[in-house]
């Protein structure tokens, strides 16, 4: 594989061309090495975990390449609040979000942000991020929306209102398959998806304006969704470009917030997620903090371990390879004619 570290990334099988000619020339650009697609992420994740959303994506895509060549550039909206080192990458790393319209784009992956308003059309990048759906329709031929940035697309497309949860649903979920779809086409009969979100939408609100229910779990939810704009948008719930320890780090996260007061609820245990003898020690650190509520706590957690079946990627990279195939299978076509 080869990736270009400023502005645009160049994503290779690595067997596919020499070594040789995969060289940067003094353009940042690889030698002898044409493109099939184009495919933008539009990072709108906290700055702690800006890098590791880079990170997970660009390695589903490579799992899922296989010999496509990917162009992949990273943008992120102008209004997400960023501390000045995360200014600094976005400003040396990203493309600029203002050559989107100028970019060949394919297909586009648009990921959620940490809520700050109890209303979606409250938060400061409300009117960025419906400008990017708008854009989509258009210029894209499949847009993916992640989590948060599914119920924001729903919101400003159908009017669909998402609902506050009573707990956070958090941990790794069996889903299943509902219909029949091309981006699910070879996932086993039950797969496993990490969720990690405060609200969720329901199944009977998105049927009624003609979104397509692609796979759900008993105990997490709708998993992913569908509806054709004349670009096909893919809509996730959950997150299946975690890695391993992603639910982990922001379950972390939330204990040192509780414990330094900036929450009121301590966080639960992510679901399935944890081994029993682990889940028994978070449980009795969780008690313990209701009484000794302090932030140097925090050094004290118990030592966890992770399940063993709580992979995710097997299914993650069965659906990427999908979608890639279908923006790759469209490459050609006109974007009103891509919608099937």
């Amino acid at each position: 594989m080869t990736v270009l570290l400023e502005k645009r990334r160049l994503i290779v099988s690595p067997g596919l061309v020499p070594a040789q000619q995969r060289r940067e020339d003094k353009y940042g650009h690889p030698k002898d090495v044409d493109v099939d697609l184009t495919i933008g992420l539009v990072n709108n994740m906290p700055d702690a975990a800006l890098q590791a959303t880079e990170r997970q994506f660009m390695r589903l895509l490579r799992q899922a390449a296989g010999d496509i060549r990917i162009d992949f550039h990273c943008f992120s909206l102008p209004s997400v609040r960023r501390s000045q080192s995360a200014k600094g990458r976005v400003e040396t790393q990203y493309t600029d979000i203002a050559d989107l319209d100028r970019l060949p784009i394919d297909g586009l992956i648009v990921t959620g942000a940490e809520p700050q308003a109890t209303d979606l059309n409250d938060e400061a990048y409300w009117r960025d991020l419906t400008d990017i759906i708008d854009w989509a329709k258009d210029n894209t031929r499949s847009t993916i929306w992640s989590c948060l940035a599914a119920h924001a697309a729903v919101l400003h497309l159908d009017g669909i209102e998402r609902r506050r949860l009573e707990t956070k649903c958090a941990g790794i979920f069996d889903c299943t398959r509902v219909s029949s779809h091309w981006l699910t086409d070879d996932l086993p009969t039950l797969f496993k998806i990490a969720h990690s979100r405060l609200n969720e939408l329901n199944a009977q609100d998105l049927t009624a304006n003609g979104y397509q229910l692609l796979s759900r779990s008993a105990k997490g939810g709708i998993d992913s969704f569908a509806k054709d704009f004349g670009s096909q948008f893919i809509f996730y719930q959950g997150h299946p470009e975690y890695e391993a320890l992603s639910l982990e780090r922001e379950y972390l996260r939330d204990i040192a917030r509780f414990l330094a007061g900036e929450r009121d609820r301590y966080p639960g245990i992510p679901v399935g997620y944890f081994d029993a003898e682990t889940e028994q020690r978070l449980a009795a650190f969780a008690l313990r903090s209701q009484t000794e509520r302090r932030p140097a706590l925090s050094t004290e957690l118990p030592e966890r371990n992770l399940r063993q079946d709580i992979a995710t990627g097997a299914a993650a990279a069965v659906m990427f390879r999908n979608w890639l195939d279908f923006l790759f299978e469209h490459a050609h076509t006109p974007l009103l004619e891509t919608g099937v």
